[in-house]
């Protein structure tokens, strides 16, 4: 295991699209800059999607905006199409990111189109960011499983993570979804995959059902991968996975490598600060372990 590990924050994206109310875009950029202050210096903070299909990504452009200030951190948007490439390079984004399913099923309940048609969609958008200097990281969904498909071969995942490193993403991010994997099944996907795209340039987006996140992210550290994903307090889900929770908690994430003596660079702390503040703007605790426990701790110490 080398000493160091680079997490990529998830929370204002993939976190707060899936709460049922959405967070205004002061509260965004607030949370943004109290992640970033926490030592979170990759953060993923919105969507060029339809605000019909996702009213909780509406104004990403004013939250890009609005956190261009931090300047020693990189931020992350989702771009479907080429409408969704425009508005967000007209925001300023640096790095964008696409997305496509390794299953059928997904792909056709996620984005309404097959998994070919998606590559199409985005083809485009990958040589114009070329063209431009904007670099894009690649989503594949339901690496480990699909709510219509059920499990999914490692060759399907790899053949798709192949187009997208062929295409041009300079990183892969592979995601449980719905967060049925387990340690052997992730290593397994993990080496298919890098066959031909090296451990360095993928990540691991694991989603913790099934309480297996963490399992899973070390079986992956073992076979070289040293990104993850992870979202603030756990926040997240899947709307076409029924019980699916969040993306693992970034807590969980950083209490384990820096118990393991690996560095993150994130202030425990401060991280606990922003999860609680945009848990209060929720409404409802965190679900992170460790949040919850260091929650439970320090109101037991002032009691």
């Amino acid at each position: 295991m080398s000493d160091q590990v680079r997490i990529i924050e998830m929370g204002p994206r993939d976190g707060l699209q899936n709460e049922k109310a959405p967070v205004s875009v002061e509260a965004r950029i607030a949370f943004i800059e109290a992640l970033v202050g926490a030592g979170l210096s990759t953060v993923e903070v919105g969507a060029f999607v339809s605000p019909k299909a996702i009213p909780q990504m509406a104004s990403s452009d004013a939250v890009l905006r609005g956190v261009s200030h931090l300047t020693d951190a990189e931020f992350h948007v989702l771009v479907p199409n080429e409408k969704g490439y425009d508005a967000a390079c007209a925001a300023g984004a640096q790095v964008v990111s696409v997305f496509a399913a390794a299953s059928e099923g997904f792909s056709r309940a996620n984005i309404n189109c097959t998994v070919a048609e998606s590559i199409e969609r985005f083809k485009p958008v990958l040589a114009r960011a070329k063209a431009d200097g904007v670099r894009v990281r690649g989503y594949i969904s339901c690496v480990l499983g699909c709510p219509f498909d059920g499990e999914i071969k490692p060759k399907a995942v790899a053949d798709l993570a192949n187009t997208l490193w062929e295409l041009g993403c300079y990183e892969i991010s592979l995601g449980d979804t719905i967060g049925v994997g387990t340690p052997d099944k992730a290593k397994q996907m993990l080496r298919a995959v890098a066959a031909n795209i090296p451990p360095a340039n993928l990540a691991m987006h694991f989603h913790d059902t099934y309480g297996q996140a963490l399992a899973n992210l070390y079986a992956g550290m073992e076979e070289g991968v040293r990104v993850i994903d992870a979202a603030a307090g756990g926040l997240g889900g899947c709307p076409y996975a029924p019980g699916a929770t969040g993306n693992v908690a970034t807590e969980d994430v950083v209490y384990m490598l820096e118990g393991m003596g690996i560095r993150t660079g994130v202030d425990m702390d401060k991280l606990l600060a922003a999860t609680n503040e945009m848990s209060g703007v929720l409404g409802k605790p965190p679900v992170s372990r460790v949040a919850s426990a260091l929650n439970a701790k320090r109101k037991r110490a002032v009691s």
